[in-house]
């Protein structure tokens, strides 16, 4: 007796057609699987005969074949709990359907209950692209599966319900499709209105969320800097549709997306400890799963205290930051994560933090600043588009009860200016203004003769490489986008070299 139903594999963040077949014989008792399964498959065993027996049904006393195919693929996860069972229910003749159009993705438990399981939304994607028309799945990844149209999603809370659905006795209600103007707003944040003073703190921010450019902010101890970039998230830009289903893809993955929650709408903000190991940075595991890069894809990954990071986990960032894209090459094959995102670090000049500071001395040993400093790689502070001086405030603007402006009036410039950039890019696979690449750059950032002239003072002056040449061009971009500009005067190109001028302090000293 032999029965094939239809599942889903997950490899990485790509998901694949697997056929679980199940072919019952005569012999002595057995339940053997085959097809690469990792240990988490195997055990599929003993949770698919105890839902069955706790379920009513016949265990059936035989051997059991269970065949995943492809056979040359690993299978990793016990979403193939629910299938497996399906498949040996019709084998054994206890259920008759018609399921060829159908997947199922669930994990038992021993009472036969569906569990949640990762990664349930690219496995659904899938589905409806293979021509699958119906997918059943846990109840909890319901929500996330709803964004998927052009497939009916059945939310399944246990093998009982499911069963009474495929025989006709009691439908299942499939899931809504909502539209994305249907989902929740991203919910309060930090506001720019409580920032005193740091104006020009301020506006690099401004500008780095504009254009998605990479910020360094260096100042020292209470000055601010965490608190800058805890606010950055409010005045990001809107988050596309193709966006919000690409870091939900990540987050599913990763097994971190909350139950209620269908499609991520706030573009992420990461702030791993300095502790994290470069595995957490870049991601692990013997298929490894998405790291903090991955999981600030679209969003903002904020290294807080950069020089107490490892110097192994710093130098994880430096391909990622400048391709947009992380490769993981394990024993079990290699991994590409997506990984656009803006790069935010905080620092102090010295190891006591008061490194010219304008009224307090530095009470560290002589050359221990500079050892500090050294800390963060040339090539590294090379790939960070703005540089920053986060300064002590005045006790005047701290007591001073004027507002400063506001997270909501800076949102409407940068998305106006991401906008300017969406349509200047159409067409490509480029979404801001920090990615375009050296042909693009020549293309649009195109500077007039005396803002020309002021780059080559400045090239000269600050012996700036050719990535920072081009960074500063696309910085100078933003800021012309920010005001409206279709060219890059003069003031535009002072302004993105003021922003790379901070080296000269610090780092030169």
């Amino acid at each position: 007796m032999f029965a094939r139903v239809n599942s889903m594999g997950l490899y990485g963040l790509e998901s694949y057609m697997v056929e679980v077949e199940a072919d019952l014989t005569q012999g002595l008792p057995r339940f053997d699987v085959v097809g690469l399964p990792d240990t988490s498959v195997s055990e599929a065993r003993n949770r698919v005969h105890s839902a069955m027996k706790n379920g009513g049904y016949d265990y059936p006393v035989s051997r059991i074949t269970i065949n995943l195919a492809p056979a040359d693929k690993r299978k990793e996860g016990p979403f193939y709990d629910l299938p497996i069972l399906i498949a040996v229910l019709i084998a054994s003749r206890q259920l008759r359907c018609n399921i060829e159009d159908a997947a199922f993705i669930g994990e038992l438990s021993l009472n036969g209950e569906i569990r949640h399981v990762n990664g349930a939304l690219p496995m659904v994607i899938k589905a409806q692209e293979s021509g699958i028309k119906s997918v059943f799945i846990p109840a909890s990844n319901a929500a996330e599966s709803s964004v998927v149209r052009g497939i009916a999603v059945y939310p399944v809370e246990n093998v009982a319900q499911l069963i009474d659905h495929l025989k006709g006795d009691e439908f299942i209600v499939p899931v809504c499709a909502k539209d994305y103007a249907e989902h929740e707003l991203p919910p309060h944040m930090p506001d720019f209105c409580d920032v005193r003073g740091q104006f020009e703190a301020r506006r690099a921010l401004e500008v780095a969320a504009a254009g998605g450019h990479n910020v360094m902010m260096i100042g020292p101890p209470g000055s601010g800097k965490s608190m800058l970039a805890k606010r950055l998230p409010s005045i990001l830009p809107d988050m596309t549709f193709e966006e919000s289903l690409e870091t939900t893809k990540l987050y599913s993955i990763a097994g971190t997306l909350a139950q209620d929650v269908s499609l991520i709408r706030a573009r992420p903000f990461r702030s791993p400890h300095h502790t994290v190991s470069p595995a957490g940075l870049s991601g692990g595991g013997t298929i490894p799963r998405p790291g903090e890069i991955s999981l600030a894809h679209n969003g903002v990954l904020f290294l807080d205290e950069l020089p107490e990071f490892s110097r192994k986990a710093m130098e994880v960032m430096r391909q990622p930051v400048e391709d947009g894209v992380i490769t993981i090459s394990r024993v079990a094959g290699t991994l590409v994560y997506p990984c656009s995102i803006m790069l935010v670090c905080a620092m102090n000049p010295c190891p006591c933090g008061f490194f010219g500071h304008p009224t307090k001395n530095c009470t560290c040993p002589k050359g221990s600043a500079a050892r500090y400093l050294a800390k963060v790689s040339g090539p590294l502070l090379d790939r960070l588009d703005i540089h920053v001086e986060v300064p002590p405030v005045d006790f005047d603007k701290l007591a001073s009860d004027e507002k400063s402006e506001s997270s909501a009036s800076i949102r409407i410039r940068v998305n106006a200016a991401r906008k300017l950039q969406q349509e200047r890019f159409t067409g490509t696979d480029i979404t801001c203004n920090a990615r375009m690449d050296a042909a693009l750059t020549k293309e649009f950032c195109r500077p007039t003769p005396n803002a020309i002239i002021l780059l080559e003072q400045a090239f000269e002056r600050l012996g700036l490489s050719a990535r920072a040449y081009d960074k500063v061009l696309r910085v100078a971009r933003t800021v012309a986008d920010l005001q409206g500009s279709e060219t890059i005067e003069v003031p535009h190109i002072a302004q993105a070299i003021q922003f790379r001028s901070l080296d000269r302090k610090f780092w030169q000293n």
